[in-house]
């Protein structure tokens, strides 16, 4: 069989970067879709971006994404594009569901129309179950969104449903639960807490200001999920599927691990912040991932502890080395 290509879409981020580098050690050809911006960012994939192969597209334009799977000819796309940041969707909501919800419904489209056979992976989120209604969250769980966010991936998953079952499209959803590494932007309340949590072991901050201490999540590490997605499309049916840890940390033990790393008590840097409180919280997310682990034979390698020092570790060697560099 000739070489397998993939085309990601969303390659500059976190999951696209460690996708893209799972896939060229299964020896694939990967293809990146990236935006066409004044100020490029591609500091996660530079390492690998002389072995992958970048295309124009945009998720708010059809007829790029026409163009992108013509030129790329993929066997594969995995759909990470997303405006992925929760408390953004509020303040950009069409947005959001322009690119989050109609995005998925072009890149579909585009796929039926330029080749059937090609099969897709759509990034189906945890947040889609907002308001839980039950514990643990399964691929049967009702949704209930609770931001726009939500609400968008809620749209992206059932348009993806509705298009494998309309035109026989091997199309799949991964309900992914969160997945960090130090990889993850900094808005992100993980990235945050290991950020500050650094700097404050160096002295180049006092305090950790964050929101609500009491919300949990199912937290995982993002190398280990992408290997799902993979997983996923060698599937001879296309399915959903729950990607999760099966364990829920608050976080308040988030920050306490953290802390510990560098031998510091969290309480004393601490400080909740209203303003940084969502409108609608959701309050307990966790998986069941047992059906991927039935079916995929998939499980997570990295534990919550183990994730959470390899961020800290991680953040506080760049501060480190910014500050010796500055020093100089």
């Amino acid at each position: 069989m000739s070489q397998k290509r993939a085309l990601i879409t969303g390659i500059t981020g976190q999951d696209g970067s460690y996708l893209a580098e799972f896939l060229l050690e299964m020896g694939y050809e990967v293809y990146g879709l990236v935006r066409r911006t004044s100020t490029p960012y591609f500091e996660r994939i530079r390492h690998i971006q002389d072995r992958i192969t970048l295309v124009p597209g945009d998720m708010l334009d059809l007829t790029s994404l026409i163009d992108a799977l013509r030129l790329a000819r993929p066997h594969e796309v995995y759909n990470l594009a997303a405006q992925s940041f929760v408390p953004t969707s509020w303040n950009q909501p069409v947005f959001t569901g322009d690119v989050t919800a109609l995005g998925v419904t072009r890149l579909l489209d585009a796929i039926r129309n330029v080749d059937p056979e090609i099969r897709m992976y759509q990034a189906s989120s945890s947040e889609m179950f907002g308001k839980v209604q039950e514990v643990p969250q399964r691929e049967t769980t009702p949704f209930y969104p609770r931001s726009p966010y939500g609400v968008a991936k809620v749209y992206g998953h059932w348009i993806t449903v509705n298009y494998r079952e309309s035109y026989n499209l091997h199309a799949t959803s991964g309900i992914l639960f969160n997945h960090e590494s130090p990889r993850r932007a900094i808005e992100f309340v993980t990235r945050k807490v290991t950020w500050n949590v650094a700097r404050i072991s160096l002295g180049l901050a006092k305090e950790l200001r964050i929101g609500n201490l009491d919300a949990q999540r199912d937290w995982g590490y993002a190398g280990d999920y992408v290997k799902a997605m993979w997983m996923m499309l060698q599937q001879d049916k296309p399915d959903d599927y729950v990607i999760a840890t099966g364990q829920t940390h608050s976080v308040r033990r988030l920050c306490e691990v953290a802390f510990s790393c560098v031998d510091l008590n969290w309480e004393d840097y601490v400080v909740q912040d209203p303003q940084f409180m969502r409108p609608a919280e959701v309050d307990l997310l966790v998986g069941d991932p047992s059906k991927a682990k039935r079916v995929l034979g998939w499980e997570p390698s990295v534990t919550f502890e183990q994730l959470i020092e390899m961020m800290v570790k991680a953040d506080y060697d760049t501060l480190k080395a910014d500050s010796n560099a500055q020093a100089r």
